[in-house]
Order: structure tokens, then sequence, then C-alpha cells
């Protein structure tokens, strides 16, 4: 990694001292470690969801498919890699969302890989011990996706089906990542670090964001202090071991 590959050209910066509010909460439904069970049925629906945030991702009823939410609209990935719009009263047994107001802006010229990337956003946080929403727009050299396809029951755990995901490539991308980042402290409730999902600038395309490498793009960083999340009362949920493995989002190696 050279120096320049890490270079951001401006960051303005929000005093945090005047961040507060309701809208600097992270709304989540149901746990991490519940979906890495199998728990893929869920109540509460993306009309439901939208009451608490325009910023967020997750999954749907039957584990079909991977979440976007960015301006209002909630958008599902399929297997064949393309975007639909969401329907108000679609279910999902898992999602996070937020009222994104960015407190941290830079501009990154340089391109920079997965790992690369998540050191630059350490280096513009005040601390890993909080939550982070982060937006990465721009262009992308790189993107390497996936999406999941629908299960039937007996639901198979994560794992299992995450051998079995659907895996796209793009290049010369032009979108937005919609992300978290999230502290240890929550381990359990939700998967400690980066976890993006992307959706293309025309809406037609995105998925779970398994590596990149950036081109030109703008960083946005939303640090939220609150977090709320609603718990399941069905007999999947209350039945489900709670000590799962940590998931982790992200490859463990950017593209060369």
């Amino acid at each position: 990694m050279t120096h320049v590959a890490m270079a951001i050209l401006s960051i303005i910066v929000t005093p945090f001292a005047a961040i507060g509010g309701e809208r600097d909460v992270l709304y989540q439904v149901s746990t991490i470690n519940a979906l890495l069970e199998g728990v893929y049925d869920g109540e509460m629906t993306y009309g439901d969801v939208m009451e608490h945030g325009a910023f967020g991702l997750g999954t749907f009823n039957g584990l079909d498919g991977e979440m976007v939410q960015l301006e209002g609209s909630v958008y599902q990935i399929k297997t064949d890699g393309k975007a639909y719009v969401v329907k108000s009263e679609t279910k999902t047994p898992f999602a996070m969302t937020t009222w994104f107001e960015a407190d941290v802006t830079g501009f990154q010229k340089a391109p920079l890989g997965s790992e690369e990337l998540q050191a630059r956003l350490d280096a513009m946080i005040v601390s890993k011990n909080l939550i982070y929403a982060v937006k990465i727009t721009g262009s992308f050299d790189y993107l390497k996706l996936r999406s999941v396809p629908a299960q039937s029951k007996p639901y198979p755990k994560l794992k299992k089906v995450i051998e079995n995901q659907a895996v796209f490539e793009h290049s010369k991308a032009i979108g937005a990542i919609v992300g978290f980042r999230i502290p240890g402290s929550l381990k359990g409730a939700n998967s400690p670090g980066y976890h993006f999902h992307f959706i293309s600038e025309d809406r037609k395309y995105g998925g779970h964001v398994l590596a990149l490498r950036t081109a030109k793009v703008k960083i946005e960083l939303d640090q939220t202090r609150g977090f709320m999340m609603i718990l399941p009362a069905d007999q999947e949920f209350l039945e489900a071991d709670e000590s799962s493995d940590t998931y982790k989002p992200m490859e463990s190696k950017s593209p060369r």
C-alpha cells in the first residue's frame, strides 16, 4: 500500500458534540446470530421499517436476496443480480435502518481496495466503540457482489446457504455503497466491523459487497450513538441458538 493510495483530498467535519436527537439511532430488526441459525421469517414489514429510517440494508423472508435502502426507497437484489423495488407489505427477518445525516465527508481520488478502504474509514472515525452509517458514492473500478437464493423450510443455516450464493463481478460501475460499521460491543446482535451493500446509480443492479476497488468516490460517515432492536416473538427465534460464530460480511482479501 502506498502513501498515495491512502490520500484523502479533503475532509469536512461537523462537530460531534452537536450530534443528537432521535434521528441518530440505528434501528434493527432481529439479530445477526438468529439469521446465522436459519431464522429467516419475520413479521415486520418494510413499511414498518421505513418509519424508522431511509438508509439501510437487510434481507427478506425466506432469505430471498439482499436489501438496499437508499433515499427512502427499498430494493431487493435477487440471484439474477437485478434490483427490484420492494412493496411496503414485504416482510423481513433482519434489517437495519437509520436517518442518514453525514457528520464527516471525504473525497477519494486514488483507488482503494477493500482493506485500504476500511483502513481509511477507520482513520476518519472518532472511536471504534460507536456505530457509523457509511455511504460511499461515485465510480468503482471493481465490485464483487453476491445474493442468496430463497430458502424452503426446514431452513438451513446461513453458512450452508452461502455455499450456493450467486456472485456477480462488475468493472467500471457507478453507484452507491450503503453500509454500517458496528462496534465489538454489539457482537451477536450484529456483526462487528463493516457490512456493505451496493446499488447502481440507475438502480438496476446491486448486491452484498464481497470485495471492491474504488475509483473516484465521495465518502460520508454518520456517527450514531443510539441503538434500538426489535426482537421477534415467533417460536423459531425463541428456540434459536444465539451462540453462533461471528458473521464476516466481506472477504478477507481485496482483488489485485
